[in-house]
């Protein structure tokens, strides 16, 4: 038997303003296709921005549905249009933020499971590592360099 550990790196803003002006401004995008979300369930709004080596960035939000396994989060609304519309371009940055109707979310709140196993296709797609940034309504915000911090052992498809 060896036991291994698995270690994630990740880097924290004290707030936004603290983050480059080129994340700053991705952030707000993120943030402005938050309050586009279709949340009357939850409550819970978010909202994804992707800069594309194109130089464009896409943005979505969260979806919901009254039959809950047919709505869509924000970061895969954002990666499947990207992937849809610009499917030669590499993501590059992905800016993600999270806030509820109910209370402050004021600490960074990360992609749930299914959105880290998309991002981690385009990432093993691409052979290039998305930076991902998030981050509640308000507060800190975290880098990772990677998916790979997020989802150290990701399922790909060498598997299958």
């Amino acid at each position: 038997m060896k036991e291994v550990k698995i270690e994630a790196v990740l880097v924290v803003y004290d707030s936004l303003e603290k983050l480059p002006e080129d994340i700053q401004k991705l952030m707000q995008l993120a943030v402005e296709a938050r309050n586009t979300a279709y949340s009357p369930y939850s409550k819970f709004n978010v909202g994804a921005s992707i800069l594309l080596d194109n130089g464009e960035v896409v943005s979505g939000s969260n979806q919901e549905n009254a039959s809950y396994p047919s709505g869509l989060c924000a970061e895969r609304t954002a990666i499947f249009y990207a992937g849809a519309k610009y499917p030669k371009a590499k993501m590059l940055k992905m800016a993600l933020t999270a806030s509820s109707q109910n209370q402050v979310t004021n600490k960074p709140i990360p992609p749930c499971g299914a959105c880290r196993q998309s991002i981690a296709e385009y990432e093993i797609k691409q052979k290039q590592p998305i930076e991902i940034y998030f981050m509640g309504a308000k507060g800190k915000v975290v880098k990772s360099k990677s998916l790979a911090n997020l989802l150290p052992l990701v399922f790909e498809s060498s598997v299958l």
